[in-house]
């Protein structure tokens, strides 16, 4: 009753902006030690372990989360194995989705599975194998991630667990697609999908495929339809308030860029859905976009500067970066050059800004582009 009472406490000290007395309370009653036969202690317990897990996550507490993982086993046991088995995936998930980086992510998730498959709970280690996929693909462990990959699958089609054959295959894609093996990536990816159509998808799970399917068009220039997955994604994440929209909405802009409408880029970040959004992410892209309908390379080049964390630290941004580039460096000397019939590369690279246009300008694609559309004579000095 006092475990209760001491609960009923904590919760109200949390609801009152005071976590430092909630924590504090919540930690001496997941210390405490319960009778096996009391059921009112026990579900007090459990109560303040998912409640305590849920506030330190919120702290932003990852080492403490990751500790009470741990120091909660003992107490499995005295739970049913379902309840069990909801308690252990409940505060993994909590502590893998705050993304913290305290290097311990994956040396906790191999803790659970292994004691998922001490106590059999077959269902529960599938499920963390499958978050575990998950760390090896952001950590760039490709090989053990594809290893596990293959081995789990052939396990979920057997007992025909859709809803996480979906997550594998779809990491599955991430993989390969990471790996620069496009064609396996969209076969994983069309078996997600395919598998997702004959369930009810959750719309993180929706928001993902729909992510997927965009940056695998955007690796075949397909820009308008990429654009229509990423803005199915933006609003599957947007509406589940999760921070991933934000990836959604830049991926959007580049599409628009890609496709030479660098105008549009304006009207979306100004749209309802997007205003919330507003900041360096979208900044960084509305200035790419202001230097692709400039023409301007110099521009360009100074954005990434400005905005290398946004812009230049994004995998898939950032491999677009080389063919946008590119396009900017044949638009600007296009530009410099219209007024001209004979131009001088020494100040066509003054122009330009770019000590070595000379090199690029005379290259066979460039130069071959550039006099298709204008007559004009070179003059190097």
């Amino acid at each position: 009753m006092a475990g209760a009472l001491e609960f009923e406490r904590a919760v109200v000290l949390e609801e009152a902006s005071r976590p430092e007395e909630a924590l504090e309370l919540l930690s001496a009653i997941v210390k405490s030690t319960v009778n096996e036969g009391d059921e009112v202690a026990l579900k007090v317990k459990e109560q303040a372990i998912l409640r305590l897990g849920a506030l330190l996550a919120k702290q932003g507490q990852a080492d403490e989360l990751g500790g009470l993982i741990k120091f909660v086993r003992p107490f499995l046991p005295s739970l049913s194995k379902a309840k069990a088995a909801k308690m252990v995936r409940t505060l993994l998930d909590v502590f893998l989705d705050m993304e913290a980086s305290t290097g311990r992510e994956v040396e906790i998730c191999l803790e659970c599975i292994e004691w998922a498959n001490s106590e059999k709970r077959t269902f529960l280690r599938q499920a963390l194998e499958a978050r575990l996929i998950a760390l090896r693909f952001e950590s760039k462990a490709y090989v053990k991630a594809i290893q596990l990959i293959g081995s789990l699958l052939k396990e979920l089609k057997k007992l025909d667990d859709k809803a996480l054959l979906v997550e594998v295959q779809l990491l599955e894609s991430r993989v390969y697609h990471s790996l620069g093996n496009v064609s396996r990536s969209r076969a994983a990816l069309t078996s997600a999908r395919t598998t997702a159509n004959a369930i009810y998808c959750p719309p993180k799970l929706q928001a993902e495929l729909d992510m997927q399917s965009g940056i695998l068009h955007a690796e075949e220039d397909d820009f308008k339809t990429a654009f229509s997955y990423f803005y199915e994604s933006f609003e599957g994440y947007d509406s589940i308030d999760h921070p991933k929209a934000i990836s959604s909405l830049k991926y959007m802009l580049l599409c628009k860029i890609m496709v030479n409408s660098p105008e549009d880029v304006q009207s979306i970040v100004s749209g309802r859905l997007a205003l919330k959004y507003a900041g360096n992410q979208t900044s960084g892209m509305k200035s790419v976009a202001t230097a692709s309908h400039n023409r301007s390379i110099a521009e360009f080049n100074e954005t990434l500067v400005t905005f290398h964390q946004e812009i230049g630290e994004d995998p898939i941004i950032r491999a677009h970066l080389d063919a946008l580039y590119d396009q900017l460096l044949e638009k600007n000397l296009c530009r410099v050059i219209e007024p001209f019939s004979r131009v001088e590369i020494a100040h066509v690279a003054d122009v330009i800004e770019l000590p070595l246009v000379g090199a690029l300008f005379l290259r066979s694609d460039n130069m071959g582009s550039l006099t298709s559309s204008f007559s004009f004579s070179l003059s190097i000095s």
